[in-house]
């Protein structure tokens, strides 16, 4: 297993670039060379495209993801291709292509993102919130409801989307004003998840009310007590003591 960039071996780096295996870790994922990949998964992207992608070749992951993705649809790519591509970093454009395709409603960037949050690759999952975050936020209430369904999903994976799109802190990108000021909105996701069987998804709802605590302590140990009497589980139990991991 491949511990910096550096220690990649050049064949394996090869591979990734053409595009014709998965990423195995983040290490990996951010070795990959975006220009040489888009050539290899689009040939008729087109020389000016891959130009405009060399020039971001230092720029951060998630911005040349966005733009990838950009570039791909300016040359008239259908999403739904890059969804079946062995690559996760293509499939990760993708993501981005869906939540910059203009007029598409939030309905319906959902329903065509659902197989990305369900993909097998961690990084697509991730990626696949990441990208339809900043819609998702700008719609709050709208993206609540809509999610509210996702968290009674069979796939832990599409119940850990519902959860984990809307932290309001997060990683790796803006933080939710709303959510840090009014956390209770986001309760019709929470209170469906506090007893979820999956670790996957306990802990991206502890995750949650940790980022939560850090602005509203009082409500998280309010709420944690409530849930510890109204679901004595032991993943409801996981799950507050994994939330309050930062409060004194």
């Amino acid at each position: 297993m491949s511990r910096g960039v550096a220690d990649i071996a050049p064949a394996r780096l090869a591979l990734l670039n053409q595009g014709a295996v998965a990423s195995a870790t983040l290490t990996e994922g951010l070795a990959i060379d975006f220009a040489q990949l888009l050539a290899a998964a689009v040939p008729a992207i087109g020389v000016a495209r891959l130009e405009r992608m060399r020039a971001q070749a230092a720029a951060g992951i998630t911005g040349r993801m966005a733009l990838a993705a950009q570039l791909l649809l300016d040359a008239g790519t259908d999403p739904a291709m890059l969804q079946v591509h062995p690559s996760d970093t293509v499939r990760g454009w993708a993501c981005f292509a869906i939540a910059a395709q203009a007029g598409l409603t939030l309905p319906l960037q959902l329903a065509a993102m659902r197989p990305l949050a369900d993909d097998g690759h961690f990084g697509v999952r991730e990626w696949a919130w990441l990208a339809l975050r900043p819609r998702l936020a700008a719609h709050l209430l709208d993206a609540i409801a809509l999610l509210a369904p996702w968290t009674a999903d069979p796939s832990e994976r599409v119940r850990r989307f519902a959860c984990e799109a809307l932290r309001p802190r997060g990683v790796w990108c803006a933080h939710i004003a709303q959510l840090k000021e009014e956390p209770q909105l986001a309760l019709p996701l929470l209170q469906a998840l506090r007893a979820d069987p999956a670790v996957y998804v306990q802990d991206s709802v502890a995750n949650w009310l940790n980022d939560a605590a850090k602005s509203q302590p009082d409500w998280v140990r309010s709420l944690c007590a409530q849930w510890l009497l109204d679901s004595p589980t032991a993943a409801t139990a996981r799950i507050c003591k994994r939330a309050q991991r930062s409060l004194t």
